[in-house]
């Protein structure tokens, strides 16, 4: 079992029950309408049910699932707050910019609730007159910063007290993340544990995938997180989702109907015969949920994160299924759980069973990992742009490259004159549009990946990594690759795929929208001059 025991932070909240051994959290959906209707209620009998029965330790609570306008989480979750359960919070940032997370988080504080699982969000689908229009002002690595700062005791000018900052109150929050290892495509899944190390460093202190029907993904997340952060002392606790199935729920998701969730038609196919059955498949669907969550605690989580259509009844159901599942015999349910899709990339050598993860790297990935193409394959790759864009960055934006000096006293020069930065900036768009869509947001981050545009090219704007929505590589809005793919497949022609989120939480400054970006870079009032 990962052990969270010496992480950085104190163990509090969610974090100790997990470490306290294998823990079990339930996800209650909230809905649209008033808390005392009937779809809010029957949320708080099963939020409540589940606080008092006993074998629940955390209840969940949902923020605008799906995209849909619901009732914010806090508002059913305070019933819970003095019952022997830990509430969790998810808080999104694609309803939000972050003046308002940073309110909710005071409030939450000051409501007593101490654990946030801090999401991107996905996109908004309906709303009140149509569809609303996402924000996406910040993502979860930068909620995570934002929790991060205001745990250690923000700091801030305060109206009238331009001359001094004021430290308010510490608060005590226990960030969470979440993490998506159930993708297709070896640059789609190795961004994801990118951005999950990233989420580790800038806080998270626990950590939940997101839904999959694949043990052996579910182990490599394991593997990975040993591999890479056993030594370190900041190994989070980590709990696999499991969303119970029902036949409509699995031909939904098959049809990519949740971004970022991945189910096969084998699994539709064996989810379509079973509901023929007299009790239209529950028992099978009982029995997988269990056999997963066995597959879990033999793999070394430390706790299972449940979803679905659930009543408390049906849970007891599952978790008995579940305690039934003895010693190694989970390896015998993870041979029974692949449902991967086709070509599907794996970290991790196949282990001594089916389905399982074993500690040697993919051989062939092994071999290429780190490792610069021949200068042939690099002088044959198509893109133009980012071979200059790579030219400036290296030469003259980044702060230690030969020409940035040079190039910032030219620009100090050419700001004594409105004339000189207009014409300058033009200079600027008349190349950077063309080749990259460019914005004009004044805060760029084609350094950052990899030479492609957030503002034109991302609908969320994601500057710290990728989000889990993509479908096979696609962007869950747009039918185009996602641009962490195609960043990571062009780093990975120089070696340095690996790199590519190593760099600070960036946090745009919307300020700078429609001022040139080279004098900002130059003046040090963008993201890289507040590192």
């Amino acid at each position: 079992m990962a052990s969270v025991e010496d992480f950085s932070a104190p163990n509090t909240g969610i974090t100790a029950r997990l470490a306290d051994g294998f823990s079990v959290a339930i996800e209650v959906e909230t809905s649209r309408g008033l808390a005392m209707e009937a779809g809010a209620r029957h949320s708080v009998e099963l939020a409540t049910a589940a606080a008092d029965g006993g074998r629940v330790d955390a209840v969940c609570f949902t923020d605008n699932p799906g995209g849909n306008p619901h009732i914010t989480p806090e508002t059913l979750g305070r019933e819970l707050l003095d019952r022997d359960v830990e509430v969790v919070i998810n808080l999104s940032c694609k309803d939000y910019n972050r003046n308002s997370l940073e309110g909710r988080l005071w409030s939450l504080s000051s409501l007593g609730f101490r654990n946030v699982l801090c999401l991107s969000g996905d996109y908004p689908v309906s709303g009140f007159a149509g569809q609303a229009r996402p924000v996406f002002d910040t993502d979860s690595v930068g909620l995570l910063e934002m929790i991060r700062r205001m745990n250690e005791g923000l700091k801030v000018t305060l109206p009238g007290r331009r001359s001094s900052e004021t430290e308010l109150g510490r608060t005590e929050f226990n960030p969470g993340a979440a993490v998506n290892p159930f993708k297709l495509h070896e640059g789609e899944y190795l961004t994801q544990l990118y951005k999950m190390d990233f989420k580790i460093r800038t806080g998270a202190r626990w950590l939940v995938s997101q839904i999959g029907y694949d043990a052996r993904k579910h182990h490599e997340l394991i593997r990975y997180l040993n591999w890479k952060h056993g030594g370190s002392g900041t190994l989070p606790a980590v709990m696999g989702s499991i969303f119970v199935l029902s036949a409509p729920a699995a031909r939904f998701f098959g049809r990519w109907g949740i971004p970022g969730v991945a189910v096969n038609s084998e699994l539709v196919e064996e989810a379509n015969r079973a509901a023929k059955a007299k009790d239209r498949g529950r028992g099978f669907f009982n029995e997988l949920a269990a056999k997963q969550i066995a597959v879990l605690r033999g793999t070394g989580y430390n706790g299972v994160y449940l979803s679905g259509r659930l009543t408390y009844e049906r849970i007891e159901r599952i978790l008995d299924i579940a305690e039934g599942i003895q010693g190694d015999q989970w390896k015998d349910a993870a041979a029974e759980i692949g449902y991967s899709q086709p070509g599907e990339f794996y970290l991790f050598e196949q282990g001594d069973s089916p389905n399982t993860a074993s500690e040697e790297m993919n051989h062939e990935y092994a071999v290429s990992r780190g490792r610069p193409a021949s200068l042939l394959r690099r002088a044959l790759h198509p893109d133009l742009p980012y071979r200059i864009g790579r030219f400036g960055k290296h030469f003259v934006f980044d702060h230690d490259a030969p020409a940035f000096n040079a190039s910032a006293s030219l620009y100090r020069q050419i700001e004594k004159s409105k004339v000189a930065q207009k014409a300058a900036h033009a200079a600027e768009q008349m190349m950077k549009v063309p080749l990259y869509g460019c914005k004009d947001c004044g805060d760029c981050s084609l350094p950052d990946i990899g030479e492609l545009c957030p503002e034109s090219q991302c609908v969320k704007n994601q500057r710290n990594g990728p989000c889990g929505g993509t479908r096979a590589g696609k962007c869950e809005i747009l039918d185009k690759d996602c641009i962490y793919l195609r960043a990571y497949n062009t780093l990975k022609l120089y070696g340095e795929e690996e790199e590519m989120l190593e760099h600070p939480v960036v946090l745009t400054d919307s300020s700078l929208q429609d001022t040139a970006s080279w004098a900002n870079t130059f003046a040090k009032r963008d993201h890289y001059g507040k590192d």
